[in-house]
């Protein structure tokens, strides 16, 4: 689709749009919801006919060459009808969009599909099965970032490896386990590793990474006695770097449906845009980037074409919502990619819905 290179935000541009009566909303409403549907640029005379009153095409005309100068719609080389730009989609999305609630059926297929997942799996696997259900409701690409999961400890061990580093080795109660290099002083005697291995294998067994860093936190300083300062660092710089000193730990990123983007009629006719899509899809972490922005908000999130300079090229829409633990903290985000054209209206509920349901579940 392409699209207005002179689009720019709402923000930007405040004066013809807060001009526009009803009739030219409702003129533009129809027209984006039409485009919407069909993929194709609409004209004055489909206008006229889907309208409740009786308006000439001519008449529709004139509105939009006031919605053409208000930067909300533009007109292709190769036909007379017109299409939203990003500005238009936008101003569609934040003021026109009449909110419904998502189908009965459809909250019962969202359901059904996470809670037989929810069966004797694992919360990757639960989170893998609803990018599926996203991907397959909404016809497009679904993604699930996956929070580190915080399984309990039985054993913590610090191996030597060379001067100035040491492995930390963790054995979960399900059996993983799991390691990572750590550095430590140069010249740190093996019975200092020892002496961390015991000291938190004896006190966090049973414990989650967070609860383990919450405890150390403030045992180190009554226990002082019992190790020297050498070893009080190996155990802070063994848990901190388990636990994510950043705060942001592990996430994995679940994409499915990426071959539901190739079947739109509408879609075929620009591959290039669908390449340079499944690039972004490939640049993990610059979208993890995008969604870890996400995290940060309340409710649904909408990111529009170059709005967000990972889709400046590709012309793709992402709607994502926040899921939270039973502490009502965010932990992850879920959502829908694919092109600007998306059916907002279904899939901004049915995001949000999934978000509520994969909340409960997993906690």
């Amino acid at each position: 689709m392409e699209m207005d290179p002179s689009s720019r935000s709402l923000e930007e541009r405040p004066s013809g749009i807060a001009a526009l009566d009803q009739r030219s909303r409702e003129i533009f409403t129809r027209l984006v919801e039409t485009y919407l549907q069909t993929g194709e640029p609409v004209g004055s005379r489909t206008i006229s006919r889907v309208l409740p009153g009786v308006l000439s095409p001519a008449s529709v005309r004139n509105v939009m060459a006031d919605l053409e100068e208000a930067g909300l719609i533009f007109s292709p080389h190769t036909s007379a009808g017109r299409m939203p730009t990003e500005l238009g989609l936008r101003f569609y999305v934040d003021a026109l969009l009449q909110g419904h609630p998502l189908e009965v059926e459809e909250r019962a297929k969202i359901e059904a599909r996470v809670a037989q997942a929810n069966r004797a799996r694992s919360v990757e696997e639960i989170l893998t099965e609803t990018s599926n259900v996203l991907s397959g409701l909404s016809h497009c690409a679904g993604v699930v970032v996956v929070p580190k999961i915080n399984v309990r400890l039985r054993h913590i061990e610090f191996v030597n490896l060379a001067p100035g580093r040491a492995l930390v080795v963790l054995v979960n109660e399900d059996g993983s386990v799991e390691n990572r290099a750590i550095d430590v002083p140069v010249g740190l005697p093996a019975s200092a590793l020892n002496r961390a291995s015991n000291f938190l294998t004896s006190r966090c067994q049973g414990k989650t990474l967070p609860e383990v860093q919450k405890f150390i936190n403030s045992e180190l300083a009554n226990h002082k006695r019992e190790f020297n300062e050498l070893t009080a660092r190996v155990v802070e710089a063994g848990i901190a770097t388990w636990s994510g000193s950043d705060g942001t730990g592990e996430r994995t990123l679940i994409i499915r449906g990426q071959s539901n983007l190739i079947q739109d009629k509408a879609t075929l006719e620009d591959l290039e845009r669908i390449r340079q899509l499944f690039d972004v899809l490939e640049t993990k972490k610059d979208l993890l980037d995008l969604l870890g922005a996400a995290e940060k908000g309340e409710g649904v999130r909408i990111f529009i074409g170059s709005e967000n300079k990972l889709f400046s090229l590709s012309g793709s829409s992402l709607i994502v919502a926040p899921y939270r633990d039973s502490g009502e903290k965010i932990v992850g985000v879920l959502g829908v990619i694919g092109p600007t054209r998306i059916n907002y209206a279904r899939i901004i509920p049915m995001v949000d819905y999934t978000a509520r349901v994969v909340g409960r579940l997993i906690t």
